[in-house]
């Protein structure tokens, strides 16, 4: 049973980790039309930064199984940000400019695309390995 456990506990970190992955997106989507009134200010994408868990030292309460992942980080996309000349925005600078986020949509619709299959493979993962440990005590039955 121990290794079912094992399978289970690797899965859901993965499950864990692409849900941050799912959000962290959506969270850039929905600030992709967004403008400021100076870069600095400006939105920034955000990305996710996965550790896989070799160590035993690497593992905690959250995260406690060996082969399984965790998001380390969210970092900032380093890609630049975008001025644009709108002198009747309310929030352009003293020389009309106003600044844009720097998401790129396509990017972030495969990004959401890669991690809806990803968690989706780990569900299977789950499935099959549930499957498995039923067939497992109904054999033992007999």
């Amino acid at each position: 049973m121990r290794t079912l456990d094992s399978v289970f506990g690797i899965a859901g970190t993965a499950l864990n980790a692409q849900l941050v992955r799912m959000n962290t997106t959506a969270s850039n989507l929905a600030n992709a039309t967004t403008v400021a009134p100076s870069e600095k200010e400006a939105f920034r994408a955000k990305r996710t930064v996965f550790k896989a868990l070799v160590l035993e030292e690497m593992t905690n309460a959250g995260a406690p199984h060996l082969g399984g992942v965790k998001v380390d980080q969210l970092v900032d996309d380093p890609t630049p940000i975008r001025s644009l000349h709108d002198p009747g925005n309310p929030m352009a600078d003293k020389d009309g400019f106003v600044y844009l986020s720097n998401v790129n949509e396509m990017q972030e619709m495969v990004e959401m695309m890669a991690a809806s299959r990803s968690y989706q493979n780990n569900v299977e993962v789950v499935n099959t390995a549930r499957q498995l440990m039923m067939r497992t005590l109904d054999i033992t039955k007999t």
